[in-house]
């Protein structure tokens, strides 16, 4: 009798030789000196570095793309690559919202925004008719970019809302009346599959997962993909993967180098040309309140955002 699971026919990317290619290869991690800000070489399917064009100026701005930052594993990434994609693309002229979609409130904090004062947030939005968006919507200080801040109040709507008739859609009719305000509004979810990530889902135009370059982020990428499904075949048929950003990388080490390959051989083109690598600028510009594109904007990790930006406009 065959016991044998079927197998996925979807790449894999965390194949079981992988640990046994570390741990033969040990040595290498500690001799490599490569610069902290190198930037990766290119991989086996041939892929170097490419030029993507600067976007044209708008005359005129809306409808919004809506693209939720998702992934359940937490400490990826996602708040810091929605406070700086979002200061990037207003960098190149777009009208950009950021959501906090985060009882947690970090991407409020990394903002400067102290959200555990707020007595008006998106938790007002989704659960108060009277609420009313321009009520709620701080201004970030970056020229374009607005916030929809989010507390811990935020955490209360999840149980809230499983009694509602169309649960699922309600952060889509709260930001509704912003859509034709912005170019687009990205989404900071929570680590996890809750409510509140299927609410971002079933509204988001598409989805933005950051990868930390660790094997235990590969770990959960196919129940993402799982929920990413469910969503488009039972709530969203529109909903479609934006990209895979590559982040926390380290060239010095072997393991992040050989995490990043496994990446762009299970997801090919979905992997974005630009890459987060680690640097301690990450944590000052949270202590700062301000992205990195204004704390530090000659830095590389300044331009692999405005990259992202110009990869997002491009896509």
């Amino acid at each position: 009798m065959d016991t044998s699971q079927p197998s996925d026919p979807r790449p894999q990317p965390f194949a079981r030789d992988m640990e046994i290619t570390r741990e033969s290869h040990d040595d290498a991690d500690v001799t490599e000196a490569l610069p902290e800000d190198a930037a990766p070489a290119a991989d086996a399917r041939g892929r170097g570095r490419v030029v993507v064009p600067v976007p044209a100026p708008l005359t005129e701005h809306g409808p919004a793309r809506v693209i939720a930052i998702a992934n359940q594993k937490g400490g990826v990434g996602k708040t810091t690559s929605t406070i700086n994609l979002g200061a990037a693309l207003a960098e190149y002229g777009r009208k950009v919202l950021l959501v906090d979609f985060d009882p947690q409130g970090a991407l409020s904090v990394g903002l400067g925004v102290p959200a555990h004062e707020l007595d008006d947030t998106i938790y007002n939005l989704l659960m108060e008719r009277s609420a009313e968006l321009d009520e709620v919507i701080r201004d970030t200080g970056v020229e374009g970019m607005d916030l929809l801040p989010s507390n811990i109040d935020l955490s209360a709507a999840e149980v809230q809302l499983v009694t509602e008739v169309g649960r699922e859609q309600a952060l889509g009719r709260a930001i509704k009346p912003a859509l034709d305000r912005y170019d687009f509004i990205l989404i900071d979810c929570q680590p996890s599959l809750g409510l509140l990530t299927i609410n971002a889902l079933a509204c988001a135009d598409q989805v933005l997962v950051p990868l930390a370059c660790e094997f235990f982020s590969l770990r959960g990428v196919a129940l993402l993909m799982d929920t990413i499904d469910k969503v488009k075949d039972r709530l969203n048929p529109d909903l479609r993967i934006l990209g895979i950003l590559a982040t926390m990388f380290d060239p010095r080490t072997l393991h992040t180098r050989e995490v990043r390959q496994r990446v762009l051989e299970a997801f090919g083109d979905l992997v974005f040309e630009s890459t987060i690598n680690r640097t301690v600028k990450f944590p000052e510009t949270t202590v700062a309140g301000e992205p990195i594109t204004t704390w530090a904007p000659t830095s590389n990790a300044a331009e692999a955002y405005r990259l992202l930006a110009r990869e997002v406009v491009a896509r």
